[in-house]
Formats: C-alpha cells, structure tokens, sequence
C-alpha cells in the first residue's frame, strides 16, 4: 500500500516543493503570465483568487499540491499536483498541472511529469498513476498523450466549468509495466530526441 507524503523533488533545472502560502506572489506572476485563467479549460486561478486557491488545494484530503519552481532564477512557474490517490490499489493521479505561458512548451512539462512520474513508480511503488483532463483541452491531450500515456475513456459530464458549462473527462493511464519504456523515451526526449 502506497504512503504519499510531502516531498521535494528535483531534475533538469526544475524543483517541485509542497504549495505553502508563501508561493502565493510567484503563482500570481506564473498566471498573469499569458492571463491563464481566461483560458476556459483550466483551473488556472484569477490573481485575486490565488491564495483561495492555494487554501483549498492544500485542505484537499486526497491531494499534494506542488509548487513548480525554475531553480535557475528561484521564480515559481507553475503548479501540479498528485491527487485521487488511493493507497488500497496503489493509484495516484497526477493533475491541477498549469505552467507560466513562457514555460509552456519547453522541457518544464516533460521534466515535471518525469519527477512525478519516476517518485510514483520508483519510490511509492504504484502500480497506476492516472491523468486527467477537459475534453476541449486538446494541448493538454496531446501533451499527455507524447508522455506514453494510454487513453482510458471519456467519463461525461464531470466537472463544473467557471463559465457555468459542465465538462466531459479524458481519462489516460500508465500502468506499472509501461513505465521503464516511458522513462527511457522521456529522458530520450530531454536530450533532443
């Protein structure tokens, strides 16, 4: 049965650390940055409503919320999160992933997944980590889908939307026996493969 607890973790320039209240201004700066919460499919917050925010992602029972940190300059970029975790079948899914517009497609997202990832597998010992998202997300399919990721199904009508609409789910896997050949490709694709 998995244990999943606060950690810090670090590779390729990026440090995911447990979200605290202090890491309110540099969420605050990674959302304004490309004014993320317009974007209708996310869960990116408003700058005013950051530290609400922050405040439920950490009251979440089943949720360890990360700050995504560039090491480099120290600046927060984003956030993500392990969540739905279910110790009796040794699930966790990884998710509430939103990164500064600057950050967005480069080596952030596949090096956080790989942190994420790697912790999961070899050291929690999962045997799946799921992935979620809106089913009109389509950059957030394909980036979950150029992670190896298997396409589960679509669960309908979800998820309430801040514009009042109500989302359809994508739901993607990867199971415990696909995960060396995935962070063999990951790490492939890190060094410009």
């Amino acid at each position: 049965m998995i244990k999943v607890a606060p950690v810090t973790l670090e590779f390729n320039g990026v440090r995911l650390e447990p979200l605290a209240m202090a890491h309110a201004d540099g969420l605050r700066a990674a959302a304004q940055d490309g004014q993320l919460w317009n974007i209708r499919v996310t869960s990116v917050p408003e700058p005013h409503q950051v530290e609400q925010y922050i405040e439920t992602a950490l009251g979440m029972p089943n949720r360890l919320a990360f700050a995504v940190i560039d090491i480099p300059s120290g600046f927060v970029i984003g956030t993500t999160s392990y969540h739905d975790i279910v110790p009796d079948v040794d699930r966790v899914e990884i998710g509430w992933t939103w990164y500064a517009k600057s950050r967005q497609r480069s080596h952030v997202n596949t090096s956080c997944k790989l942190l994420l990832l790697s912790h999961a597998f070899d050291t929690l010992g999962c045997a799946v980590v799921g992935l979620r998202t809106d089913n009109f997300n389509h950059a957030s399919q394909a980036a979950i889908e150029r992670l190896g990721a298997k396409k589960d199904g679509v669960m309908r009508h979800t998820t309430l939307r801040r514009d009042g609409t109500v989302r359809d789910t994508v739901l993607y896997s990867i199971v415990r026996g696909e995960w060396p050949e995935i962070k063999s490709h990951l790490h492939y694709k890190l060094q410009g493969g």
